[in-house]
């Protein structure tokens, strides 16, 4: 953690100025004061003993591993001391939609083919394009493919665009499955029927998915997430944290957008992004409020959690790569271990000034009783050696995982 590289770049200097302090201690008061040598000697021993910074030193590891142990316990793994102090710190949670704020698992709404395709056709051939892809809506309308008894067989030649669609061959027919501008390279200019279509869908809030069968309009697909149950009561709860602002961001369209954002609270909606966008809106929100935390589960927010101050990774459902960026990791997909964590670093922080204090209060008692009261070294060790104890313990208190 930034506090406890300063303390221990610090310690080095103070620690060197300890000695150099003893050994004036020592030789000038028998050199230019006619004190007994054995009388000075004692004195400088009695202030290298009592000055020494163990307590400084112990006060941050001994708050922070605590910390860290007790989040672990609660499902919150945080990635080193350096994220939980920076946790404390956080203004802005920024979340995508997809697997984070909604459960994760859309499901398909409507299947609606064009020309010469059917309903069947549609899922069957969309599908198996879908399968060879980890999305949640890849999975949706595999799902439905499988619902509906349709076989999905294999294709060649796979290809995933992030944030725009996916592509192969299936028994010898290109396929592509994806947003309009994606199915437009493939299909070209979309017909006055696939364009009402897709504003119809979009009109009700749902996810569009294009489909172009060997150059042709095949067909549109919508899907619709649902909000996780907890999602509002979280978005809540972190506002009493102390964060200032909560945004959504999703590349889906505006209309999908809302109608989540406004079932979760949520007033800042960020819609229609690619993965880079995402990255540098966390740079925008980072100069408006301050330090950002990014939540996400996928592929598509890897830089966004890269580019934030702390990246949070959904543990059970988020990707291999959400998992490596992300500084925190929230097993189990428990949305409500972000307030925690929060107000676990908060509660951190707290007392870790709390040991520094008192560790620096106590050094300065026992350097001053050593010059006007002589110490005695058997006081001085109880002091020194007692106001380490209590260091660690008042950091292991952190240990019993309460965040308040």
């Amino acid at each position: 953690a930034p506090t406890q590289r300063f303390l221990d770049d610090f310690e080095q200097y103070y620690a060197l100025g300890v000695i150099l302090a003893s050994a004036l201690v020592m030789l000038v008061p028998w050199l230019l004061l006619g004190w007994d040598f054995d009388d000075s000697f004692y004195r400088a021993m009695v202030l290298l003993v009592v000055a020494s910074p163990c307590a400084l030193v112990i006060s941050v590891p001994a708050a922070f591993l605590s910390a860290i142990a007790a989040g672990a316990r609660r499902g919150v793994i945080f990635k080193g001391g350096a994220h939980l102090e920076q946790m404390a710190a956080i203004k802005v949670v920024a979340f995508d939609k997809t697997g984070t704020l909604t459960v994760g698992h859309p499901a398909v709404t409507d299947v609606v083919p064009f020309g010469i395709w059917s309903a069947d056709d549609l899922l069957r051939i969309a599908g198996a394009v879908e399968a060879r892809s980890e999305h949640p809506l890849s999975r949706a309308v595999r799902q439905a493919a499988e619902a509906r008894g349709i076989p999905v067989g294999a294709v060649d030649e796979f290809t995933a665009a992030t944030g725009e669609g996916v592509e192969g061959v299936f028994e010898g027919l290109e396929v592509r499955v994806g947003r309009m501008r994606y199915i437009a390279e493939c299909a070209g200019q979309p017909p006055d029927h696939v364009v009402a279509e897709y504003e119809r869908l979009h009109a009700e809030g749902k996810t569009v998915l294009l489909a172009c069968f060997g150059g042709d309009w095949a067909g549109v697909l919508g899907v619709a997430d649902q909000l996780r149950p907890e999602s509002r009561q979280i978005v809540a709860a972190l506002h009493q944290a102390g964060v200032e602002h909560v945004v959504m961001l999703t590349g889906d369209n505006a209309g999908v957008g809302q109608r989540i954002a406004s079932q979760a609270g949520i007033t800042d909606v960020r819609a229609e992004l690619m993965p880079d966008q995402k990255a540098s809106i966390m740079e925008t929100l980072h100069e408006e409020y301050g330090p950002v935390a990014m939540v996400g589960d996928g592929v598509n927010d890897a830089p966004a959690l890269a580019a934030a101050t702390v990246g949070i990774a959904m543990g059970a459902a988020g990707t291999d790569v959400a998992l490596e960026t992300a500084d925190v990791v929230l097993m189990g997909d428990q949305l409500e271990t972000i307030p925690y964590a929060i107000r676990l670093s908060h509660r951190a922080r707290r007392v870790v000034w709390q040991n520094i204090i008192f560790a620096l209060g106590v050094i300065a008692v026992l350097v001053f009783s050593t010059f006007l009261f002589e110490l005695p070294l058997p006081l001085g060790v109880v002091g020194h050696e007692g106001s380490t104890v209590i260091v660690v313990l008042n950091g292991l208190r952190l240990l019993t995982g309460r965040a308040s």
